[in-house]
C-alpha cells in the first residue's frame, strides 16, 4: 500500500500557510519563526532601523562547554574495585563510577 505524507508548514502569526522560517537572535537568544510573505515584511521592516546600525558578528558553533576528560579505563576499574564497587572487567563504565572518580582525583 503507498502512502502520501504532507507536510504543511503555518504561519505562526495567523495559521495561514507560511512561505518559509525566518530565524534571529535578541539578547543572545535565537528564534525561529514560520511566517507568511505578509508577516515576514513587517517583521522586516520593524527591525530594519536596527539591522542598518547594528554590527555584524560572525556566527558561532555551539560547543560543549568542558572538553570530555579521557581516563585510562584500567586505572577507573582498579580504583572502582578497591573501593568495592562493583563494575565488570569489559564494557561501558558507569557514570555514576566516572563521576566518583572524577571527583576524587
Amino acid at each position: 500500500m503507498a502512502q502520501k505524507m504532507i507536510v504543511e508548514v503555518l504561519d505562526d502569526i495567523d495559521g495561514t500557510p507560511a512561505d518559509g522560517t525566518v530565524t534571529f537572535a535578541v539578547g543572545g537568544v535565537a528564534y525561529e519563526i514560520d511566517l507568511n510573505k505578509k508577516h515576514a515584511d513587517q517583521l522586516a521592516k520593524a527591525i530594519r532601523p536596527f539591522v542598518e546600525k547594528a554590527r555584524r558578528v560572525p556566527t558561532r558553533r555551539k560547543t560543549s562547554s568542558a572538553p570530555a576528560k579521557k581516563h585510562d579505563q584500567r586505572d577507573v576499574r582498579v580504583w572502582a574495585k578497591s573501593r568495592g564497587m562493583k563494575i565488570s572487567d569489559r564494557g561501558r563504565i558507569p557514570a555514576d563510577v566516572l563521576s566518583q572518580y572524577e571527583a576524587s582525583h
